[in-house]
């Protein structure tokens, strides 16, 4: 196995492997395993498996989570089918810097995302190394964030075009969580910043130190978050992949944000993702 690093920040390709070898093989998938921790994204092209090797290889990370809103495949409950069509909706859901499903109490701690079809031009997905842009923060950001905490949630993304019924039901079955602006990796120890399109607001930012007087929180907060999310914007701590039919992404989104830029015309583009559980960030 080859490794080929793709940025300065992030991300590296995989050359020489066999990812559906991974999934029955303790000794490579803990290698992919370190090299994940390493690099944050891993990349591999050519890969032919099944969704059942698919499943098995992500599961080589952990026990795999269901979406409750994407469709999963038939017989693979662990695998979701991420699929644009020439009918599907215009929604912008995944062209946002995020981690993924933060509206959870225990997001994500990463995934696996297999290509089946993609335009020949554009599509592509983004990634940004979070603990980058941490430690690059200017130290009185640094001493402002300690220990405040972010609302994230489902109702006012996904589920914000919905009838409203729907939308309180699923407020009800996926209360708004709150996490950390700053996580720390429970592996590495690094610390990240942990943003992102799901978060909402700031929970404990109306405090004397931060705030002059009443109304004075809102103006202050929201600068704070716009300019916390920004942090991923920056092409420094970026890469960005072109797909192809076989390759696979592997990302820690304990780290990571991602971005699926949507610049392609009325296509097919066709993903199936594994995702594999994680814990309560702190």
């Amino acid at each position: 196995m080859k490794v080929v690093p793709l940025t300065c920040a992030l991300g590296a390709e995989l050359q020489g492997v066999n990812l559906a070898e991974a999934g029955r093989n303790d000794d490579l998938a803990g290698a992919i395993n370190e090299l994940l921790l390493k690099h944050k994204v891993l990349f591999a092209r050519d890969q032919e498996m099944s969704n059942a090797e698919h499943a098995a290889f992500a599961r080589t990370f952990g026990e795999l989570e269901t979406h409750p809103l994407a469709p999963s495949t038939s017989g693979e409950p662990g695998i979701i089918q991420i699929w644009k069509t020439p009918e599907s909706p215009p929604e912008r859901y995944e062209n946002a810097w995020h981690h993924d499903a933060t509206w959870r109490e225990c997001p994500p701690m990463g995934a696996v995302l297999r290509c089946l079809e993609c335009p020949p031009v554009g599509g592509d997905t983004m990634w940004a190394n979070m603990e980058l842009a941490y430690d690059r923060l200017p130290d009185h950001i640094k001493g402002t964030i300690e220990g405040l905490r972010g609302r994230h949630s489902m109702e006012a993304t996904f589920m914000a075009a919905k009838p409203i019924d729907e939308r309180l039901a699923m407020k009800e079955r996926f209360p708004d969580p709150e996490h950390p602006i700053v996580r720390t990796h429970p592996v590495t120890g690094k610390r990240s910043l942990m943003t992102g399109a799901f978060m909402t607001h700031l929970t404990n930012y109306h405090t004397a130190r931060n705030v002059r007087f009443g109304q004075d929180w809102q103006p202050g907060a929201s600068a704070l978050v716009s300019y916390l999310i920004s942090q991923s914007f920056i092409p420094e701590y970026q890469l960005r992949w072109r797909w192809s039919p076989g390759s696979v992404a592997i990302w820690d989104n304990r780290c990571t944000q991602h971005y699926a830029v949507m610049d392609y015309p009325p296509c097919h583009r066709k993903m199936n993702r594994a995702t594999v559980q994680g814990e309560r960030p702190f």
